[in-house]
């Protein structure tokens, strides 16, 4: 397709990430010799950018930052790594390493489970970045296309109780993540000293530049939307009958990050477009993702995501785009209906009679806290559990396929650790941030570091009002740009500066609904006076289990966002 005579794509002067992959050699740059430069400890400008695909953001402590030039150092450079799980299932065995490797290996010594359901090593200097990537093959994980413009960690909902079908939908998953992959050598010959191989490599779905920005995926087993649907480029919602999955509703578009007074930028829920059989799914994924790579805006990467090509050829050019290259129709819509989101805490039985412990970690930071040493926890489970890991979109970690002789030894340790707590309020498990500060280059206000004490005081608020029994979906982001998912939450916050966030309100539990800014660059003390003054409203005036966004909704607090691009910014 060529710009002259196709419509449906971007027309003017390409943005110069296209010129970097375009350069690239299929994702190699210069990234080997940079590793061989023992002058700095970062990559060099196009080399920033090319470890992304690589699954590493280079990243600095923001908190040294300033002493650091003040002794005439450069920053102290240094990786996150996020490795690619689909499902985010990984073995005892394999926890056991990447436990070592944290605490041998890294800056801070933790494992931070991520809202892609996996995990990350942060704190990583460049003599350690090809061990880590050995180490991490030598296990069976990898860290390939887990960043920029690919298809990152596939997502799938950590249904501890719907077995069968929860391992169907995992194995689709799985098939989804390897058939989107690159398939340039670049990872194996850079990190793993892999022969190269003379040979002309293609990508034949997400082409020679990539895809025109990131891409997310997700599959998800209703009532539980625990992942999110409406964050995700692609989902593929599971349908099942007699406790078999027949096939999938697929939803394109969704996607939360924006920019800050940019108003061509918005969050967006994905669409419904329709039905498939389970023996589509491969081709209807990569029909999506080729009609993103060539339709997508290449000119402007802010709006280069797969939500704003629904917007500029409309959803139906789309979606009748997508049947061409899939060779299929769209069957209507399957009837489906997400209740909650968030894991259920704690144990659940299983339909095939072994158990499952999901564990609470505030923020997803696996590490010992004085009083209260998880990641030792967690690896004296591992020595002994012989089930799988489960690591869930909302940075918690499931301990799953326990037998019942092992239940008791395994909550024992647990308690131990500080991995169960019986204070644990329904508050806190409903409430979410991304890292931010001090290791993201991209934060404006602190998020992770921040949230426990705003939910301390969030419970004081609802425990006035006499809704201690109550929950918000509450969640902080230090930036735009949706890690920590506040543009779906019932309250959000999103960072706008040090101490100062933009409060949003009118999400729902569900995840079903996008919400709006009520107070822009508000302190946070504004921010509890203003839920102060709402909940208890929220309290005195609430309809029969009615949620606190559907009351501000209901009310006319906030207007509700049914189109983004209409409604958001009004």
């Amino acid at each position: 397709m060529s710009e002259s005579n196709n419509p449906n794509i971007v027309s003017g002067p390409l943005s110069d990430n296209e010129r970097l992959k375009r350069e690239s050699n299929h994702l190699r740059g210069t990234i080997e010799q940079d590793l061989k430069n023992d002058l700095t400890g970062g990559f060099s400008a196009d080399n920033f950018q090319l470890i992304r695909f690589h699954g590493m953001y280079q990243q600095d402590d923001r908190d040294i930052r300033a002493e650091r030039q003040k002794q005439k150092l450069e920053p102290l450079h240094n990786v996150m790594l996020r490795a690619r799980l689909p499902g985010g299932i990984i073995t005892p065995t394999q926890w056991l390493a990447i436990d070592k490797f944290a605490d041998d290996k890294t800056l801070y010594g933790s494992i931070r489970l991520t809202t892609r359901q996996t995990f990350q090593f942060h704190g990583v200097l460049k003599p350690n970045i090809k061990l880590m990537h050995q180490t991490l093959n030598s296990i069976g994980i990898d860290s390939i296309a887990t960043a920029s413009d690919v298809n990152r960690n596939v997502l799938c909902t950590s249904n501890p109780v719907e077995s069968v079908v929860h391992q169907q939908a995992y194995e689709w998953a799985k098939k989804i993540s390897e058939h989107l992959l690159p398939k340039t050598r670049a990872y194996a010959e850079i990190w793993l000293d892999e022969e190269k191989l003379e040979t002309t490599e293609q990508e034949p779905i997400l082409g020679d530049t990539y895809l025109p920005r990131k891409f997310k995926t997700a599959v998800v087993i209703p009532p539980q939307n625990d992942v999110d649907v409406h964050a995700n480029d692609l989902s593929f919602v599971a349908i099942a009958e007699q406790g078999q999955l027949i096939g999938f509703n697929v939803l394109v578009g969704g996607g939360l990050a924006m920019t800050h007074g940019d108003t061509s930028t918005y969050p967006r829920k994905a669409d419904d477009f329709g039905f498939i059989p389970l023996e589509h799914t491969l081709a209807v994924a990569e029909a999506v993702v080729t009609t993103q790579r060539d339709w997508g805006n290449r000119v402007n990467r802010k709006n280069a995501k797969t939500k704003y090509t629904l917007d500029r050829v409309g959803t139906d050019t789309f979606k009748a785009e997508v049947e061409k290259r899939a060779g299929i129709l769209f069957a209507p819509v399957k009837p489906y209906e997400f209740k909650e989101r968030g894991d259920r805490i704690g144990w659940a039985e299983g339909v095939d009679g072994k158990f499952h412990l999901t564990l609470f970690i505030e923020n997803g930071r696996i590490l010992d806290y004085p009083g209260k040493p998880l990641k030792t926890g967690c690896r004296k489970i591992a020595e002994i559990h012989q089930g799988d890991f489960r690591m869930t979109a909302n940075q918690n970690l499931i301990v799953a396929g326990v037998p019942v002789q092992d239940k008791v030894r395994i909550e024992q340790i647990a308690r131990e650790h500080g991995l169960i707590e019986d204070s644990l309020t329904r508050q806190r498990s409903d409430s979410m941030a991304c890292v931010s500060l001090p290791t993201c280059p991209l934060a404006m206000a602190e998020a992770e570091r921040y949230l426990p004490e705003s939910v301390t005081e969030l419970e004081g608020i609802l425990a006035k009002h006499g809704l201690q029994q109550d929950s918000i979906i509450y969640r902080i982001t230090g930036c735009p740009n949706g890690c920590g998912r506040a543009m779906l939450a019932e309250v959000g916050l999103v960072g706008k500066g040090p101490g100062k966030y933009n409060l949003h309100l009118g999400g729902n539990r569900a995840g079903t609904r996008i919400p709006k800014m009520y107070r822009e660059n508000i302190s946070t003390a504004e921010i509890m006076q203003e839920l102060d003054s709402l909940i208890g409203a929220w309290a005195a005036n609430r309809e029969p289990g009615e949620g606190f966004g559907d009351f501000v909704i209901r009310t006319g607090v906030i207007d509700e966002v049914i189109d983004s691009a209409r409604d958001f910014y009004a």
